[in-house]
């Protein structure tokens, strides 16, 4: 079973940027884009079987350290694009975990 996602929160590291694409007259100023990054081998929510299943299938998600990124820019508000990047973390860990019946 996979904890809330508000329970990863101190296992996230965020990083924003200048996101690329319409934003307006503040296009070059705001730095609206977000990445997020987990790094599953350090999980403590997670069992080691969930580590190595996750290893697995997001292989080619992942960086050499085994980080998993997570990227958003859809929005002008780096709220709304960070609110998203857990959203889309959250559903790749649930599919990724999710076992056929």
């Amino acid at each position: 079973m996979l904890p809330p996602p508000d329970a990863f929160l101190p296992e996230l590291q965020f990083q924003t940027s200048r996101s690329s694409g319409p934003g307006g007259q503040n296009v070059n100023k705001v730095e609206s884009r977000v990445e997020l990054r987990f790094r599953i081998p350090a999980s403590q929510l997670l069992t080691d079987e969930q580590k190595q299943t996750l290893l697995q299938k997001l292989a080619s998600r992942l960086t050499a350290e085994g980080e998993l990124l997570v990227a958003a820019q859809e929005d002008r508000s780096q709220l709304r694009n960070k609110e998203t990047a857990l959203r889309k973390f959250y559903e790749t860990l649930q599919k990724a975990l999710h076992k056929p019946k």
